[in-house]
């Protein structure tokens, strides 16, 4: 390269940086994906204005390929960022559904794509045209998971039953698609002389699942051991994903099946925090320049000026298969499954989004020289107008009213108890095991009893990850969350006690952590000294702030205060006793009211004394105990049960 093409490279770059800045943010005002901006600012570089002469000075013959280059390497990191990000947790619980919904919205539009992909075949003299029918019949059945899912997060769908149900469809979907895909490739590009490569797919699979994926569960060992990500190990994760991408395109796959697959065998099981860590570094520079140069060099290629009678003709044919294809075919899907009419077109609607991924595709039909430059300009605007009508169609079908409605319907569902004495815990980490021995405790006292381990994640809408990939870190934090929460839950079902789990965003985690104790209306509630609550009247009557305590106490003590707190403190502690079968000890415990209250315990054959503090004690007590393990607090405006009437409670366990 000359010194001026180095020059008007880096010019260009600059200029396509903020280009994708700009028209991505003003879509955003709009309401679209910031997708949307960025894909019309590659249109708007290429020939379409001024009869390419914007084209002509900026990007002449000698920067293509560089630019391609730059381009190719984007899709590389966005493929193993989408493989990276599939989860099976998205998908466990909703496996039936989002199958059911998956199978119709790609056979369907597969199917009429085929039909569609014949009839273009002919009216462009194509000499291949069934490989060219498959190939626009599987490019039709494609859902862009990452643009769903920043839909769903940027209207509060995804803490929603038909949010989740959505995710875990587009999921499947992609897998499905994508194999669907990589054979098509195979099969329309694949067809001189080293044809016999493919024959080693089943090596290369074997290799990945068997070699590549113990191996990089090694580097999550060894991330775990220097808890940081390190630049030797990111550079092994590097190399494996450019040589898997070498693979694939030796093959005549494609590269970025390569990159989709090592994204697939990456380890999550115990490796949260490393996907995490890669997944930071590799987005930011990918969303940021990386996938708006591949914009641009896809937008060299569209040419919407040259577009006559004929071709609008077959753009909307192509809109009326691409939109009534997958729109029919999810919403059978769903209503199949059981799904209610609304809440399959809602569906039906988001499994439409088609964003980068369908950009993605389309450039690699182009490269393989399977679509032209008029049928891949034709393409692209499907994908745009199948993206942007998503949100403007999902207002109408499902209301924001509606959406409100629902994410308190499925709040509440979700924190059903009946009758059952419940015990809320506000969990801070997976880390929090003490705090919920706790609440297992305090519950295995009383019968029936839940516990629900209820955690909020923070969101700052300023530091969101733009589309590009979709909801990147959030998808993976509510995931992890998720499946922590679920690990802690299971030590309930160990001791055979009710264990329900609850997470959501939250932009302010205070208020939303007040409203979320008040739709739960818990008997007691369990949180660590750090956490805060918002002030309100109706906070439930009871609360512990746990800090630290001995790991295996040897009793349960309680300082005795007057007023509704000390009351509250003696009932946790007995009922901590009773769960844990220690003795009971009163501090100081020898005036008339603390006899009376020993005598009232002891009559319903709980261990009680009174006394000095005893060496390894778990201490009981209210915020005027400085040495209290858990200090509770009590409304002052509640009457305090009889000792009686909850002593008898507390020990039916025993009785029975």
């Amino acid at each position: 390269m000359t010194t001026h093409s180095i020059q008007l490279l880096l010019v260009d770059l600059a200029l396509i940086l903020v280009l994708a800045r700009l028209l991505g943010a003003a879509a955003r005002r709009l309401g679209q994906p910031p997708v949307i901006g960025e894909i019309l600012g590659g249109i708007l570089l290429g020939p379409t204005l001024f009869n390419g002469e914007i084209t002509h000075h900026l990007f002449p013959t000698e920067l293509r390929a560089p630019l391609s280059a730059v381009a190719d390497l984007g899709l590389v990191l966005f493929m193993f960022i989408i493989g990276y990000e599939l989860d099976g947790a998205l998908i466990r619980g909703r496996e039936r559904i989002a199958a059911s919904v998956s199978l119709g919205s790609i056979a369907l539009p597969l199917g009429s794509g085929f039909l569609l992909g014949l009839w273009l075949a002919h009216r462009h003299h194509i000499d291949r045209a069934v490989p060219f029918a498959l190939f626009v019949g599987a490019a039709m059945s494609v859902t862009a998971f990452p643009v769903l899912a920043r839909i769903l997060t940027d209207r509060g769908l995804h803490r929603t039953r038909i949010g989740g149900l959505a995710i875990a469809s587009a999921a499947v979907d992609d897998i499905v698609a994508w194999s669907l895909l990589a054979v098509v490739v195979t099969i329309a590009g694949n067809h001189g002389s080293d044809q016999w490569h493919i024959l080693l797919a089943p090596v290369y699979l074997a290799v990945m699942a068997l070699v590549v994926r113990p191996l990089m569960r090694k580097v999550a060992d060894a991330y775990r051991r220097q808890e940081r990500l390190t630049p030797d190990l990111l550079a092994v994760v590097l190399v494996g994903l450019l040589l898997s991408g070498f693979a694939t395109e030796w093959m005549g796959v494609h590269f970025i099946f390569g990159a989709f697959i090592f994204g697939a065998v990456m380890p999550r099981t115990d490796a949260a925090q490393l996907r995490e860590s890669i997944l930071e570094r590799l987005e930011q520079i990918s969303v940021l320049l990386l996938l708006p140069v591949f914009f641009v060099v896809a937008g060299l290629s569209v040419d919407l000026s040259k577009i006559d009678l004929r071709a609008v003709v077959e753009l909307l044919a192509i809109l009326a298969v691409a939109i009534g294809g997958k729109f029919l075919g999810a919403y059978l899907g769903g209503r199949s499954a059981g799904v209610s009419g609304r809440q399959a077109g809602v569906l039906a609607t988001l499994m439409n989004t088609r964003g980068l991924t369908e950009i993605v595709i389309l450039t690699v039909g182009l490269q393989l020289k399977v679509l032209d430059t008029k049928l891949f300009s034709l393409m692209v605007l499907m994908a745009l107008v199948t993206t942007a009508m998503t949100g403007p169609l999902l207002r109408v079908i499902y209301p924001p009213r509606l959406v409100q409605r629902d994410i308190l319907d499925a709040e509440r569902a979700a924190l059903a108890a009946g009758n059952a004495y419940r015990v809320l815990v506000v969990v801070e980490s997976g880390q929090d095991t003490a705090l919920v021995d706790a609440a297992l405790d305090l519950a295995g006292a009383r019968h029936p009893s839940q516990v629900v381990l209820s955690h909020l994640v923070p969101q700052r809408p300023s530091v969101r990850l733009e589309v590009g990939t979709g909801l990147g870190m959030e998808l993976l934090v509510m995931t992890r969350t998720m499946s922590e929460l679920h690990a802690l839950a299971a030590r309930g079902a160990e001791r055979g006690i009710d264990v329900t789990v609850y997470s959501q965003f939250s932009e302010d985690v205070p208020a939303d952590l007040t409203r979320h104790v008040l739709n739960a209306e818990p008997d007691l509630v369990l949180l660590s000294a750090f956490t805060e609550l918002a002030p309100h009247d109706l906070l439930p009557r009871t609360v512990v702030r746990r800090v630290d305590g001995p790991p295996v106490p040897t009793a349960v003590v309680v300082y005795q205060q007057q007023g509704s707190d000390g009351a509250a403190a003696l009932q946790v502690a007995a009922q901590l006793a009773v769960s844990k079968r220690l003795q009971l000890v009163l501090a100081g415990g020898h005036g008339r009211r603390d006899r009376g209250a020993m005598a009232e315990l002891s009559k319903h054959g709980i261990d009680v004394d009174a006394g000095d503090v005893p060496d390894g004690a778990l201490i009981v007590g209210t915020a005027a105990d400085i040495d209290a393990h858990l200090i509770v607090h009590a409304r002052p405006d509640e009457e305090v049960d009889n000792i009686d009437e909850w002593a008898s409670l507390v020990a039916a366990e025993r009785q029975a």
